[in-house]
């Protein structure tokens, strides 16, 4: 359970409307117009055209960029892994430099194809539980791995079409070593002042 209430916020609906919008305005919303009916093989042939689902963009912008932070030099990180740009560690090496856009476009690509996908592929009914509920869980995946996720209590919930008891099961990703991190706590519940949580952002997302 959490260790906070969880509760939808103006500031998380607020996030999801501007997302949605955005993308129902662009190519999504050209491509949505001719597939009513969202399946996993329907959002593979999207990405094959180049299209990003709002649940990526949702994640991406509102949790992932917002938690993960950017370094445009590769630094260790707390267990001594070189990482840059939004936590990438994947080819990186001591001294590697990148641009915003480099890092942008690296994370996109890295969260459509090694979290995204993984869950469309992997989680029963995942495509069509809502937005915000899919974006809380790739920040998830993104930051404690896609196979835990896959494994998890939330994709239970989700498969069960359970999405407020997926949202709550997702807080008990708070630990570290064995001990609960606030900083964690934060991430998985209702956030900051300046960030939003994922749980807040997957409720707020709910009827």
């Amino acid at each position: 359970m959490p260790i906070n209430k969880i509760r939808a916020t103006a500031r998380g609906r607020a996030a999801i409307v501007a997302v949605m919008v955005a993308a129902i305005s662009g190519a999504w919303g050209a491509w949505i117009s001719t597939h009513p009916t969202i399946t996993p093989a329907a959002i593979h042939q999207a990405i094959d055209e180049g299209i990003t689902p709002p649940a990526v963009q949702l994640a991406i912008d509102r949790l992932i960029i917002p938690w993960e932070g950017l370094r445009l030099v590769a630094y260790r990180d707390s267990v001594g892994v070189w990482t840059i740009c939004y936590g990438e560690t994947l080819g990186v090496y001591q001294g590697m430099r990148a641009t915003l856009p480099e890092c942008k476009e690296k994370l996109v690509r890295r969260v459509i194809n090694d979290f995204y996908l993984p869950l469309v592929d992997g989680v029963k009914d995942y495509v069509i539980a809502p937005d915000s509920v899919q974006a809380s869980m790739i920040s998830g995946a993104y930051n404690f791995g896609a196979p835990g996720q896959k494994k998890s209590r939330t994709a239970r919930f989700v498969t069960a079409h359970q999405y407020r008891q997926a949202c709550e099961a997702q807080t008990a990703w708070n630990k570290a070593g064995g001990a609960v991190l606030p900083g964690l706590v934060k991430r998985r519940e209702m956030g900051d002042a300046q960030r939003l949580g994922e749980a807040e952002l997957c409720v707020s997302g709910l009827n």
